[in-house]
């Protein structure tokens, strides 16, 4: 307040613009932001990813691809899709499964539960995914040899059972090999419930299995599924090496439908820009869903503003207060917040 006359608020001055450095380089930036300050936050990431495009379809110009071929030969590739989802979602709703039950195993105070889970979370995270794929598909079949090797009993049908298709093998390989990776994301997620639900839910008498499926695992899942939305997408991209298998091209995915087709017509690098592009459509698809899927599930958990409202924004104003009353004869004055959420209105007083 100004010296001397009371109930008056001093002028508060805004601050001034530091010094251009380094040649005007900063001063530049500045103009630039304030000039674009008018254009929405989405035009301006939409403008640089139309410049992105212009600039790889320049590039791709002028690698000279037959753009005719790539279109004759798309609708082959994307017979494939059927089979590329089938073992994506065959491997994440195995892989789930078995998360679940390794991140309750990893949580156990069971020494059995505890050992086979630590021993199914480090052997599958410490060898290659590909590996994984040709222990079950070569392997399996010699396992049963040696069964009916060393017990003549042995049914014939064990070998038939344990012959894999290469599709079958995917499934369960990437089942394993993520539900493996995913089971730490489980065990975060679950202990990131607090511990007072557990607790009131033994007091309510729920058992353990009870307690978990209606009380702590709905809730956990809201962290869940974020990463597991991830780690789905990951496992679409990773269904191309089942074609390293030898998988035929009834069952083959759309990788293995433009290996062959490219193969064929001497055509490859056009075959796989076909299929870049079909795994790109698969993640924008599959990442909307998850997007989707997130805002359904975190409702009630995240606090949104007010229709009409300005998003999380208090607004504040300041109001002078009257002369006199106090020793020294300075009136003061007082600052109102108002939450534009429903939280009320508060007040603070100065001077």
């Amino acid at each position: 307040m100004v010296e001397g006359q009371p109930g008056v608020v001093g002028e508060i001055r805004p601050p001034e613009a530091p010094p251009e450095q380094g040649g005007g380089g900063g001063g530049r930036m500045d103009r630039l932001a304030l000039a674009s300050a008018g254009v929405p936050f989405k035009l301006k990431v939409a403008i640089v990813w139309l410049a992105i495009f212009l600039f790889l379809g320049f590039f791709l110009s002028l690698a000279g691809f037959d753009w005719g071929w790539m279109a004759e030969k798309a609708s082959f590739i994307a017979a494939g899709l059927t089979f590329t989802i089938v073992i994506a979602v065959g491997g994440i709703v195995l892989a789930i499964v078995l998360a679940i039950l390794g991140a309750l195993g990893r949580l156990s105070s069971n020494p059995v539960a505890y050992g086979v889970s630590g021993f199914y979370t480090s052997f599958f995270r410490g060898t290659p995914l590909i590996v994984q794929m040709f222990l079950l598909y070569l392997a399996l079949p010699q396992i049963a040899l040696g069964f009916q090797d060393r017990f003549p009993g042995t049914p014939d049908s064990l070998r038939e059972i344990l012959t894999l298709d290469a599709m079958y093998v995917g499934i369960i390989a990437l089942g394993l090999n993520y539900g493996a990776y995913m089971t730490e994301i489980f065990r975060a997620g679950i202990q990131s419930v607090g511990h007072g639900q557990g607790e009131a839910a033994d007091a309510l008498g729920m058992t353990y299995r009870k307690k978990m499926r209606r009380v702590v695992l709905p809730q956990a899942f809201r962290v869940i599924i974020p990463p597991t939305g991830n780690e789905f997408i990951a496992m679409m991209k990773d269904t191309a090496l089942v074609s390293f298998l030898g998988v035929t091209a009834t069952t083959a995915e759309i990788f293995r439908r433009g290996k062959l087709v490219g193969k064929k017509d001497f055509k490859s690098l056009e075959a796989l820009l076909v299929v870049a592009a079909m795994y790109r459509i698969l993640t924008i698809i599959f990442t909307a869903f998850q997007s989707r899927l997130e805002r359904r599930v975190s409702k009630g958990y995240v606090r949104g503003a007010q229709p009409g409202s300005t998003t999380g924004r208090k607004k504040m104003s300041f109001m002078p207060g009257g002369g006199g009353g106090g020793q020294g004869g300075g009136g003061g004055g007082i600052i109102v917040t108002e939450d534009p959420d429903g939280g009320g209105r508060s007040t603070k007083g100065i001077g």
